[in-house]
């Protein structure tokens, strides 16, 4: 038998999922909550629990990729190099993931094949209209300054995931989906294709997030540089590290917290947070012209239906209607939410980056 071993480090978390090739059977998995640059210390260990034999392959979910790397590739010298190149732009994920790819190889040796499938390159063909900043050309070209967006593995997963439930009416379909965890984005696409999305340079932009501030006006953080006093390196911890949820109510970054707390600032976190999905929302359907299906998936968006039912309460006039005892009773799986007269479909599925990652790692040309 041989094993495929994905490795995903997120901005809260590793998970890794070993997969028997070419049927791609899922062996085993396991979730690790703690994450950080030094994370593949704990490599030997984490794959030795796993208790399937050594990988053949190793396949890196890697956030940012930047304009080059848009396609799932073997990881050699010059790939490495261009990864941490990026650091600066996703500094809550790429040290870690380079953690594990050094970890690897250390490992198992370097005539295992380690593969990088990247988060940014779904949205490799977006519009240059969603695409663009509105920034002095020069700059944008010198500097590779434009919406690459974030999230790409886990709203293709959930787009599968539905087409495969609607093949008649894949084809062309408007489709918002939203991928909410620590991290936070919402993707609007057509027939499979993204056409907006809710990050963009980095993964700080969009959503109110645990730690990640989302939107913030850029006259802000340039005010706090220059008259607060806060040098670039402080304002990127605080917006990585310190902002969102955590920001918002001083208490907490997790929403089940939130939500079980009686203080006014968690409160009042939690309102910010829900505004700020619906209005992505609605400028999603004004960019689609209405939708047929809105999709949740990640550890909120699966298991938290006050959150689900809060974002969408107002979109009943766009055709956006979900059954309440439905919605309260679907947690960590697939279901379908709306009522059946709804003509607008919202799903909650179990977003599987694994099994996307692992397939792209196995499509004609990217191993060799």
């Amino acid at each position: 038998m041989t094993v495929l071993l994905t490795v995903n480090a997120g901005s809260s978390s590793v998970r890794l999922a070993a997969f028997s090739t070419p049927s791609l059977e899922q062996l085993a998995a396991r979730h690790y909550d703690a994450v950080s640059p030094a994370a593949g210390t704990d490599f030997a260990c984490q794959l030795h629990e796993l208790g399937t034999p050594a990988p053949a392959v190793v396949v890196h979910r890697i956030v940012h990729g930047g304009a080059r790397l848009t396609r799932p590739c073997r990881i050699d010298a010059a790939v490495e190099r261009e990864i941490e190149a990026l650091t600066p732009l996703a500094p809550l994920h790429q040290p870690a993931a380079l953690a594990l790819v050094r970890a690897a190889r250390d490992l198992l040796g370097p005539a295992v094949p380690q593969l990088a499938v990247f988060d940014t390159g779904f949205y490799g063909s977006m519009p240059v209209t969603a695409q663009s900043y509105a920034l002095p050309a020069v700059l944008r070209e010198k500097h590779g300054v434009r919406r690459y967006g974030f999230h790409g593995i886990a709203h293709q997963s959930m787009l599968e995931s539905w087409q495969r439930r609607q093949p008649a009416a894949a084809n062309g379909a408007r489709v918002i989906s939203l991928q909410l965890g620590a991290g936070c984005s919402v993707t609007a696409s057509i027939g499979g294709q993204p056409v907006e999305t809710s990050m963009g340079f980095s993964p700080l932009e969009g959503l109110v997030m645990a730690t990640r501030s989302g939107d913030v006006d850029p006259g802000a953080l340039l005010y706090l540089q220059t008259h607060g006093g806060i040098p670039p390196s402080e304002l990127t911890d605080m917006l990585n590290r310190h902002s969102g949820l955590l920001g918002l109510s001083g208490v907490s970054g997790n929403v089940s917290d939130l939500l079980a707390s009686d203080l006014d600032a968690a409160r009042i976190a939690l309102d910010v947070y829900c505004h700020r999905i619906t209005r992505y929302l609605g400028s999603c359907l004004a960019v689609l012209g209405g939708a047929d299906a809105i999709l949740f998936g990640g550890g909120v968006g699966e298991n938290v239906p006050v959150i689900r039912a809060r974002v969408l309460a107002t979109l009943g006039f766009a055709g956006i209607t979900i059954d309440p005892d439905l919605n309260n009773r679907s947690r960590g799986t697939d279901a379908m939410l709306s009522v059946p007269e709804a003509p607008v479909q919202v799903w909650v599925f179990s977003v599987d980056e694994a099994r996307v990652m692992a397939r792209a790692a196995l499509a004609p040309g990217v191993i060799q």
